[in-house]
């Protein structure tokens, strides 16, 4: 039946991209009660900010870096060198000094060979099958051929998280038959052929045929690992509990070692409808996951997406998905010892004996940092030896204690409170059930774990803990984080003996974000950072092929910042710790997600998502934004197009490395 359907419309960007109510029941001790309890009130209070009228900076106590180490001179091969770009907020985006900053790809550009072109006003089902997707976030850059390591042409692996549906369709007044499609068909995931030409500019290859596009409406996924074949797994549609339908609200992800592109499934929940019964042995799983989450129609559509209908249906997403960008025809796989949750990223990190470590954070707040831990090792040697590495190690979740140290507790079958009498009967269990096995063993809350990187390099490992408006000022005191914390701030994790498959390791904080202008705000920064140089909300991450982090931000909040989301250089060492500086930043409503450099870092590849978003929350424009009426028109500024989510390739003027 082809009814128009807005049951929850107001409700979907909550849903869809954060969704910070909190599922977690628990009242184990949260990030901030530790940080609280390490430096203590004076002690923070000595440390926070004090506004310099002539400066305006801020001063830092050394309290800031929980572990006393010694000053490391300054290391200006390994600074950064870029005129820091002006904050602020307009329709269109802006490089720093010195650097171009092209669109590559658009939404609705062709993709696969025969693909039509871009038409906003007759679009398909079919047509959006076979075009570049919708709200590109992670990107992935693997060379031509594989080991190459070529910095001037490779595959581009980028996934699509959801779509805006009062920005895609024109005089939309909710989901039909019809839109369900094209939105279903603009998830998932665009891998695409790119190279540079000789004047060194970027170029996408519509007709390659590494070309792929993969979605929820017509690519069949694998299941491997623990809960493959489950009875907790079995649907109408698959019996066998082996193969799903495609992959939803894919947020960030990563590369492995033999060139697999993983992709994180993340606000899986608010795809699903309708109404489990009360008594059904599944309530309790989906209620500590927020399903049914009600921010789309399908389920009047599709049978697998009501809760009603097929009770098991939301235990096959939140996975990490594995793909073979060389190989268009082989499936994609769910790799399910990974474990089930609200996936941001999938970054992995080769440890020094062979084994694979993939760290992750659960993006909702009061939820936890993971690591996995392969079994087996790395074989450079061969490809194919490495294909299910992922389907056999040790799942940890991180506990923080309040000296600095931090312990890996392992989300195994049978350990601790992981037992039949707590609803837990097999690894099978642990892992569609992650969030509560994490419950048990007493993990740490914290505040929206969204990106977690590792630095090959120096070891260190940075989350990115977004925000976390929930918290009240009960839950700690002056201390950092807030209580509420709404800008979010930067953890640093250092493995024992650097060794990232060990059990214990130390944490400390690289910085707290906001306004260092504003003493409430409680910011702790460099004292050099400047008026354009702090930011918010910190999402995802990047580690250039030096070793240096870049930051991308996701605050949507024109009204309380008064700036564009973009992308920070952040020093992580020396006596410039915790000094950002601005590069990029991009159009009115947009979020900047999916940083990542080519392997000689003289490109930097960008993801713009959502332009023209909550238009009436920049008061240059202050309506809601819809497709006859957007806050923008990026990145096409015609008036019959509407705003596109792209990717941008940026590189330095007469070539040279980023930053």
């Amino acid at each position: 039946m082809n009814h128009p359907f807005d049951e929850g419309l107001r409700h979907r960007q909550v849903l869809k991209r954060s969704d910070d109510v909190s599922t977690n029941p628990t009242g184990h001790p949260t990030f901030g009660d530790l940080v609280t309890r390490r430096m203590g009130r004076r002690e923070f209070l000595r440390g926070t900010l004090a506004v310099s009228a002539a400066a305006g900076a801020l001063t830092m106590n050394p309290a800031l870096c929980f572990r006393v180490r010694a000053a490391k001179p300054d290391t200006p091969a390994g600074q950064f060198g870029f005129p820091e770009l002006n904050a602020g907020i307009d329709t269109t985006h802006h490089v720093a000094a010195g650097y171009d900053a092209d669109v590559l790809i658009r939404w609705g550009d062709p993709v696969l060979p025969g693909a039509p072109a871009f038409d906003p006003m007759q679009q398909s089902a079919d047509a959006q099958e076979w075009q570049f997707g919708y709200n590109n976030d992670y990107i992935g850059y693997v060379p031509l051929p594989l080991s190459s390591g070529n910095p001037a042409h490779g595959l581009l692996c980028v996934n699509h998280e959801y779509t805006n549906e009062e920005l895609m369709f024109p005089n939309y007044a909710g989901d039909t038959a019809e839109t369900v499609e094209i939105e279903m068909a603009a998830h998932g995931a665009s891998i695409v052929e790119v190279r540079r030409s000789a004047d060194g500019k970027w170029q996408y290859v519509p007709n390659s045929r590494f070309n792929r596009r993969i979605s929820p409406r017509r690519t069949t996924i694998e299941l491997s690992g623990p809960a493959a074949g489950h009875t907790r797994l079995k649907t109408t549609a698959d019996p066998s509990a082996r193969r799903v339908a495609g992959t939803l609200n894919n947020c960030g992800g990563g590369l492995t070692a033999w060139g697999t592109y993983l992709i994180a499934e993340e606000n899986f929940h608010g795809y699903f409808g309708g109404r489990l019964p009360t008594d059904h042995p599944e309530q309790r799983n989906h209620r500590r996951y927020g399903v049914p989450g009600g921010a789309y129609g399908w389920h009047h559509y599709h049978q697998r997406f009501d809760v009603g209908q097929e009770p098991n249906e939301p235990n096959r997403f939140g996975w990490i998905v594995e793909v073979d960008p060389y190989d268009p025809n082989t499936s994609p796989v769910k790799r399910t010892a990974l474990g089930r949750f609200k996936h941001e990223g999938a970054a992995t990190l080769l440890n020094a004996d062979g084994r694979v470590v993939v760290y992750m954070g659960d993006d909702q707040c009061f939820e936890y940092v993971y690591k996995f831990v392969t079994r087996g090792r790395f074989d450079s040697g061969d490809r194919a030896a490495n294909r299910d590495l992922l389907d056999n190690g040790t799942l940890f979740v991180a506990k923080f204690n309040e000296d600095g140290t931090l312990e890996w507790l392992p989300l195994v079958f049978g350990n601790g409170a992981l037992i039949p009498e707590s609803g837990f009967h097999s690894q099978a269990d642990v892992v569609i059930e992650a969030r509560r096995a994490a419950d048990l063993l007493g993990a740490t809350p914290m505040d929206r774990p969204e990106d977690v990187e590792a630095n090959p390099k120096t070891g260190k490992v940075y989350i990115m803990l977004s925000n976390n408006s929930k918290r009240t000022p009960q839950d700690a005191h002056a201390a950092n984080p807030r209580g509420p914390n709404p800008y979010g701030h930067i953890v640093e994790l250092t493995p024992e003996s650097g060794d990232h498959g060990a059990i214990r390791g130390h944490w400390d904080l690289l910085v707290v974000c906001g306004d260092p202008s504003k003493p409430d705000c409680a910011a702790l920064w460099h004292p050099k950072v400047t008026g354009n140089g702090w930011f918010t909300d910190p999402d995802n991450c990047a580690v250039d092929n030096r070793g240096r982090l870049w930051i991308a931000t996701d605050d949507n909040s024109a009204t309380t910042t008064g700036r564009s989301n973009g992308i920070w250089a952040i020093e992580t060492d020396g006596d410039l710790r915790g000094l950002p500086r601005h590069f990029f930043r991009v159009p009115a409503g947009a979020e900047l997600c999916g940083p990542a450099f080519s392997p000689d870092d003289e490109t930097l590849f960008l993801a713009v998502q959502h332009p023209a978003d909550n238009g009436e929350q920049w008061p240059v424009f202050a309506r809601k934004s819809t497709f006859e009426d957007p806050s923008t028109r990026w990145p096409d500024f015609r008036p019959e197009i509407p705003p596109r989510p792209s990717v941008v390739v940026v590189t330095k003027q007469g070539g040279g490395k980023i930053g």
